[in-house]
């Protein structure tokens, strides 16, 4: 059996053989919508609890438009410009508008990179598109303290200060903010790191309610709520792709009420019961953009480990094509390397703010307690393999056929869109 899986730009196609009991894990198949520039146009009209975005702008002479950086396949081409266009419409000046890339701790998006991720060269043409800077103190405004967990509150300027204060993004499955998009894409999107370094604090990663799909009682979730409602709220666009990046979902409106409609749509397909458990999974971190380095990979790692059976493999295919990640990430990977999975974790539970970019280390710990991670990444060089803290393989074919090998089980998993689909093992009833 061939089984194509999302990896790098091109894809990878793994052959397995025909004696093996495949079980492939997918979403049931979505809904597209037939006319997205309609649906746009349809939400940006007739909004989930808020007036239409025209009547929005028409009180307005600012506003602040975040999307996204280019680790998320936010389609941005599809609705930007319609956006745009209504606010002008409404007679806002265009030197009122500013588009916002809310790049969290992330390196900023500049040239061809930036281009891609806004998808419309009238748009760069049109508005101020910028990026968020999370260490540059000065352009953000401190609104004091949550009043539950006391995380700091520091948010761009740029956004807090526009009249008309609107979030973009995609609704996905989040390894530990439950679902993506609305309001995580203000915060930790375009947070300050002080904030962003608390949600990332051991506190709160270590919560067994930090996961995907999970929102009620979750705490980063209950903070970023806490967080909306200090700004005053803000409006939201959102949107639901599926496997081939086609637009399944869209609406517009404020920002909690439209996201919780969107997840609600999401949860849909984005669940997949699974009724047992496998010594050999296989999964992917879903391709370009999201596996572009090994700091994202880790997020395909988490998403399958349910149907994980303990003492397994968990075999990840990720281009890594642009390494391992940040320079505090490597950091990290180099302590985590140095002083074994238990003592990392001692150190790090202490701190208030986590260092930068090492709750993605974190997070490694979880596979690594279930089982083994066995990793293709042909963007890797042998110095970085060294920094993995799992095993490199050369081929996914071999991994997987050592794997059934050793358990003596034939059975194997397969998740072809990693991350984006989050297999559930929910047993079958007797």
């Amino acid at each position: 059996m061939q089984v194509d899986l999302l990896y790098g730009r091109d894809g990878l196609s793994v052959d397995f053989p025909d004696d093996l009991d495949v079980h492939i894990v997918r979403k049931p198949p979505m809904p597209l919508l037939e006319d997205p520039a309609a649906a746009i146009d349809d939400a940006l009209t007739h909004p989930v609890a808020s007036p239409p975005l025209a009547d929005l702008a028409a009180g307005a002479r600012t506003a602040c438009i975040l999307v996204c950086d280019i680790t998320r396949p936010v389609p941005n081409h599809l609705f930007l410009r319609p956006v745009v266009e209504t606010l002008l419409e409404a007679g806002m000046a265009a030197s009122g508008i500013t588009v916002l890339v809310a790049t969290g701790l992330h390196r900023p998006n500049e040239g061809d990179e930036l281009a891609e991720v806004i998808g419309d060269e009238w748009v760069l043409d049109t508005v101020a598109v910028e990026n968020h800077f999370a260490r540059d103190d000065a352009a953000h405004v401190d609104l004091g303290f949550t009043e539950q967990r006391r995380t700091p509150v520091k948010l761009d300027r740029r956004f807090v200060e526009a009249d008309l204060r609107i979030a973009t993004g995609l609704v996905e499955p989040h390894f530990m903010a439950g679902w993506s998009g609305g309001r995580k894409v203000i915060a930790p999107g375009i947070a300050h790191a002080d904030t962003i370094t608390t949600f990332h604090s051991a506190r709160f990663m270590e919560d067994a309610a930090a996961t995907s799909c999970v929102l009620s009682g979750n705490p980063l979730h209950e903070e970023q709520l806490a967080i909306v409602e200090m700004i005053g709220g803000a409006f939201a666009v959102n949107t639901v792709i599926d496997d081939e990046r086609r637009l399944s979902f869209v609406n517009f409106g404020e920002v909690l009420a439209s996201h919780a409609e969107a997840v609600a749509h999401m949860r849909q397909f984005a669940q997949v019961d699974v009724p047992e458990k496998f010594s050999t999974v296989v999964t992917t971190c879903a391709g370009f953009p999201l596996d572009g380095t090994y700091y994202q990979t880790v997020k395909g790692m988490v998403a399958a480990l349910d149907i994980l059976a303990p003492g397994g493999d968990l075999v990840i295919a990720s281009s890594c094509s642009e390494g391992l990640g940040s320079a505090h990430f490597v950091d990290a990977q180099r302590r985590l390397v140095e002083r074994g999975p238990q003592q990392f974790l001692v150190d790090i539970t202490a701190k208030r703010f986590a260092d930068i970019d090492e709750w993605q280390t974190e997070k490694l710990l979880a596979p690594l307690r279930v089982g083994s991670v066995k990793l293709f990444a042909e963007g890797l060089g042998e110095a970085d393999r060294a920094l993995t803290g799992v095993d490199v393989i050369d081929s996914v074919e071999a991994a997987v056929a050592d794997s059934v090998e050793r358990h003596g089980d034939r059975r194997v998993a397969v998740v072809p869109e990693g991350p984006y689909v989050i297999p559930v093992h929910r047993p079958s009833a007797a």
